[in-house]
């Protein structure tokens, strides 16, 4: 397999030198293109997210190469996956996501100066920004766009469990499915890709059928007939 770690400020080619010379981590487009070119093409590409985002832009370049590439692409949300790092994220066939982790959704932003006509120009440009992000999550949750604009503009952070129940995730990660399992037996032990999935299906199950609570009055009623039941075996 092919790991790809996107642990950093998601920029564009063009500030790659300027993080480098300051020692700072990032992640571009390039930085995909020379891992995929190395890569067999029958390999799974899993990619590991932690990241505050980024470029929109940027962002979307790599969304699109892995979006579409032939591979398997399986992602882990090992951390944050905020911003321009959630759209990544939704470049995965396979969407994991730790039970700690948060995925965070919002409006595009810039920082730009001018007159009223400047702004209003600003304005339809980060619309259509907004549209283009809104798509990809779209593809991945089927939720409508106008759904997902509005989560946008709350600016959303979503647990691993609203991930899941909103469709931007698939799984949570509940055991390290990449850790072999040894055993001293003449059976089979299940695999950590059938715990996985084993816990995802008791927590699915749970959550559409969480249990009943017991009536408090009826429980103070059968505690009152066993007390009158000691009393009279006392007689």
């Amino acid at each position: 397999m092919t790991v790809i770690e996107i642990k950093s400020d998601i920029v564009s080619n063009d500030y790659k030198m300027m993080y480098d010379f300051f020692g700072l981590d990032c992640y571009t487009p390039k930085d995909l293109s020379q891992t995929l070119s190395s890569a067999p093409e029958e390999e799974e590409i899993i990619v590991n997210i932690a990241s505050n985002g980024g470029d929109v832009f940027a962002a979307s370049e790599i969304y699109s190469v892995l979006k579409n590439i032939n591979q398997n692409v399986v992602v882990n949300i090992q951390g944050l996956a905020a911003s321009a790092a959630s759209v990544i994220a939704m470049a995965g066939d396979t969407v994991n996501i730790s039970p700690t982790a948060q995925l965070m959704i919002h409006k595009a932003m810039s920082g730009s100066q001018g007159n009223a006509d400047d702004f209003e120009q600003e304005a339809k440009v980060l619309n259509g920004v907004d549209q283009s992000i809104a798509a990809a999550y779209e593809l991945k949750t089927g939720m409508k766009q106008s759904d997902l604009l509005q989560l946008m503009s709350n600016e959303t952070w979503m647990t691993a469990q609203d991930a899941v129940d909103k469709g931007f995730a698939d799984n949570i990660m509940f055991v390290d499915a990449n850790k072999p399992v040894f055993s001293n037996s003449i059976g089979n032990i299940p695999t950590a890709d059938k715990l996985n999935e084993f816990m995802n299906f008791m927590n699915f199950k749970n959550r559409n059928n969480p249990p009943k609570e017991e009536p408090i009055i009826e429980n103070k009623q059968a505690d009152l007939r066993s007390r009158k039941l000691a009393i009279l075996l006392e007689k």
